[in-house]
């Protein structure tokens, strides 16, 4: 049986979300990628709340040029959300990679919001 590329991250999903859980004092750095957008969340999983966000289709990057489903403007993303943490005093956070592979957008994304300050 032929497994489908969406099927092998879910997995892969399940596996890290077993052992990835976000607290008040460690929230929980979520991303989520497709085609043309990159997504980031900073998410409580205690409360059940999203404390900060921000996406390829937040008003700072929208402003960029070029493409928005590329490594630069995923490191645009990172470097947004990292700002949106400071703001509301979060400085350490657990990442969550949502069972993508770490590599190119993604490991952007991260590297953008460590160099901003995050400490994960």
């Amino acid at each position: 049986m032929a497994v489908t590329d969406v099927a092998a991250r879910e997995r892969r999903k399940k596996r890290i979300r077993k052992k990835v859980f976000g607290t008040t004092e460690r929230p929980r750095l979520s991303i989520f990628r497709t085609a043309s957008h990159m997504y980031a969340q900073i998410i409580d999983d205690e409360r059940g709340v999203t404390l900060a966000a921000a996406s390829t289709l937040s008003e700072e990057v929208m402003g960029l040029d070029g493409h928005k489903g590329n490594a630069e403007a995923a490191g645009a993303v990172g470097k947004l959300i990292a700002a949106k943490a400071k703001a509301a005093n979060i400085e350490k956070v657990v990442f969550d990679r949502n069972g993508f592979l770490y590599h190119g957008r993604v490991k952007s994304l991260a590297d953008a919001a460590r160099e901003a300050g995050l400490d994960f």
